[in-house]
């Protein structure tokens, strides 16, 4: 085929292709009255101009805007004088929401056949797009396509709901004490920084409850690490069925058979009394302890209140309820010592 040919069979397709994608109306004009052919993902083989020129009016109707063509491979071919053709593999980019048609390749032919002496006219077209099947008269199968990125959009909300449920079960957990279920030690520490922060703006006191499970080094060695461990579940259940219900409170494990309680808006008096009423909870359990003084499971209590100054660091109501805890250890344990101001 020589150049002079070959160019102008690219200059017929492309001057088609650009007429379609523009759904220019001027393309109605250049089909032959001895046409066939048929359309996108239909069933229907076109035999007439006049039905062919109905199904272009309903493509441009159907998609109104500029169709994005990007070819993919084109073939033209010399099939006589008056008659050549050209095979196109291309993408279309429908100007709607598609994660379809873009991804698929389409494919048409084209035949040009000369019906004058400089005129050529389009005697044949045969698209094929490989996605489902146009119905109602469709060309483009839009309704398979918008109930397919309904169920895209379906399927991402779905998969995003997932992943934040992920990413909130991954942070609880990695707040979250693996043996007891309650806050642990970094979560504390993040707790104790944020509300102490917000009582410096605020004026308000913070209170923080230190407790230590009396003799746990005897019961792990008299009954089992296995029964130590349900021991510190058992307590932890209690601190937190006896500390609900207060705004802001958190009990967390702080080490080993440690636990903090953190008392947000709290005095110091009330914070010991919320402490005795955990050594009465833990009284009442009854938690079999052979050899200790009481027969049972018990807890010393440290508790320390502050107003939190400009400049000072929460480690201060650290340091004073540890201080405490350690004076009802040497006063006999299985007591409530509350920290004085000045300490």
């Amino acid at each position: 085929m020589s150049p002079e040919r070959q160019r102008l069979i690219r200059l017929l397709f492309e001057e088609y292709i650009e007429l379609y994608a523009a759904r220019d109306a001027r393309l109605l004009e250049r089909f032959s009255d001895n046409f066939s052919g048929f359309s996108g993902s239909g069933d229907r083989l076109i035999k007439t101009r006049a039905e062919w020129i109905g199904v272009m009016q309903h493509d441009f109707r159907q998609v109104p805007g500029r169709i994005g063509i990007q070819m993919v491979d084109l073939l033209v071919q010399d099939l006589g004088s008056d008659l050549v053709a050209a095979t196109a593999f291309f993408h279309i980019h429908l100007p709607i929401p598609d994660a379809l048609f873009s991804q698929e390749t389409a494919r048409k032919v084209v035949l040009f056949r000369r019906e004058d002496i400089d005129i050529w006219k389009i005697a044949h077209v045969s698209v094929s797009i490989p996605f489902g099947k146009a119905r109602d008269n469709e060309v483009y199968s839009l309704h398979e396509l918008r109930q397919h990125n309904r169920d895209l959009e379906t399927l991402v909300q779905e998969r995003t709901e997932a992943l934040a449920q992920a990413n909130h079960s991954l942070a609880v957990l990695s707040n979250t004490d693996t043996l007891t279920g309650v806050a642990n030690r970094h979560h504390f520490d993040d707790a104790l920084a944020h509300e102490w922060a917000r009582a410096q703006r605020a004026h308000t006191p913070v209170a923080l409850i230190m407790l230590d499970v009396d003799g746990f080094r005897p019961f792990n060695e008299h009954y089992g690490h296995l029964a130590g461990d349900a021991c510190l579940q058992t307590l932890a259940l209690t601190l937190v069925q006896t500390c609900a219900g207060r705004e802001g409170g958190l009990v967390a494990r702080f080490g080993g058979e440690e636990f903090m309680v953190l008392l947000p808006g709290v005095d110091g008096l009330v914070a010991a009394e919320v402490a005795r009423q955990i050594q009465e909870a833990i009284r009442h359990l009854a938690l079999p302890h052979e050899g200790a003084p009481w027969g049972s499971v018990t807890a010393s209590f440290g508790v320390a209140s502050l107003h939190p100054e400009r400049d000072q660091l929460p480690e201060a109501l650290v340091r004073q309820a540890d201080r405490a805890l350690l004076r009802a250890k040497q006063l006999g344990r299985n007591r409530v010592e509350v920290a004085s101001t000045g300490a």
